[in-house]
């Protein structure tokens, strides 16, 4: 079975950090761009971070500027999502998502909602509470 499986979540104290991951279970992430987003409780969903493919270029929401930080490993099998000073409201269950390049990270980001020309693939979330 094709699909995204994120790890990383739990739960955190605020100024605390994780490392999210992203793979492709049933193929590679090489040619992919790839995104981070996420669902806080009552709130629509966001994108905070996407990179491409090609270029190696990114995106980040202004929320998270300066606090996380994408990255893919050398054999583009992984897209981490490192996250610092976490915060309370980013709490949330975060989604990475994989489209074929076309578009900006930061258009990629803004792809929120499903539709024909939006992601290829959706992981299903990994939970990440922040608490004290």
């Amino acid at each position: 079975q094709v699909q995204l499986v994120e790890s990383g979540g739990g739960l955190v104290q605020p100024g605390g950090s994780l490392r999210l991951a992203c793979e492709g279970s049933g193929f590679t992430l090489d040619y992919y761009d790839i995104g981070w987003f996420r669902q806080a409780p009552g709130k629509e969903r966001e994108g905070v971070s996407c990179i491409n493919n090609g270029d190696g270029s990114t995106y980040y929401a202004d929320s998270v500027k300066g606090r996380f930080t994408i990255s893919r490993d050398n054999a583009k099998t992984t897209v981490y999502l490192q996250i610092n000073n976490l915060k309370p409201e980013d709490t949330g269950v975060y989604y990475c998502a994989a489209r074929l390049p076309g578009v900006t990270a930061q258009a990629m980001c803004a792809m929120t909602t499903p539709s024909p020309s939006g992601m290829d693939y959706w992981g299903r979330g990994t939970l990440v509470t922040v608490s004290a």
